[in-house]
């Protein structure tokens, strides 16, 4: 019989508690352990139960979801649980006190369904693998032409430098989901020294390469990709964003 992954809820959204109950009741992967709105009772949940997965949000009642994570990182546990930061709360602060305090990842609302099932069993895999996921040369080659094609969509050309280095992060936040927490001292590093060059030219190429998609007026191409509306022409995504964003199309297509 295969272990089922247990997960805790915690979100101050009434609504959005009752979908990703939904979400988790209709699926036998998952053993549904809490969905409330209190962080204090969450933790009593965490320490009692120990969940494989907490999916949190940084409002919450009586211990808001830093709190928590403070909570967490100061129990005795063989293995912590992965934390999940689900939250309307945009901006590198809120994702960067939530990274330093432990949480496994920073996903920003709306979220679909199929990427955050998928970004779940990434972590617990990672976690039980304890090393990243390999991805064969076959379907290393068939991935690649994949987030070609996201780029051809959304106007990238090859020609430019950013176009490469993209390409190599995408596939990292595809093997090893937690570095999109870390751009600047992981990613950006790695690609660098896997093309010779310096982490700062990483960095101002991929935004380079992104800013080119976007002025060239294809946001409508964009949002059809990814089938929400996930930008307008005055919205651009940041690095990480984009990364995270192309990461988490080629997981649910089974990348």
């Amino acid at each position: 019989m295969i272990k089922k992954i247990k997960v805790l809820v915690l979100d101050d959204s009434e609504l959005q508690r009752a979908k990703i109950q939904d979400l988790f009741l209709n699926n036998e992967e998952f053993e549904l352990i809490g969905c409330l709105n209190d962080g204090l009772e969450g933790i009593n949940i965490v320490r009692d139960e120990q969940p494989d997965v907490v999916i949190a949000d940084i409002v919450l009642q009586n211990y808001d979801g830093f709190e928590l994570l403070e909570k967490i990182k100061e129990m005795n546990f063989v293995s912590k649980p992965k934390i999940l930061i689900l939250s309307s709360l945009k901006g590198d602060d809120f994702a960067q006190k939530a990274l330093d305090l432990g949480a496994s990842y920073y996903m920003v609302k709306p979220v679909a369904e199929e990427i955050l099932l998928k970004r779940i069993k990434s972590l617990v895999d990672s976690n039980a693998n304890g090393d990243t996921q390999i991805i064969r040369n076959g379907r290393n080659r068939a991935l690649e032409e994949k987030i070609s094609n996201v780029f051809i969509t959304v106007g990238i050309p090859a020609h430019i430098k950013g176009y490469q280095f993209l390409r190599e992060a995408i596939k990292m936040a595809i093997r090893q989901p937690e570095i999109i927490n870390s751009i600047t001292k992981q990613l950006y590093p790695a690609i660098a020294n896997l093309f010779s060059t310096s982490a700062s030219k990483v960095e101002r190429a991929i935004r380079h390469a992104i800013e080119v998609a976007w002025n060239r007026g294809k946001i409508e191409n964009i949002n059809a990709l990814f089938g929400i509306k996930v930008y307008n022409t005055n919205e651009k995504p940041t690095n990480g964003e984009f990364i995270a964003l192309v990461a988490d199309k080629m997981l649910i297509e089974g990348a």
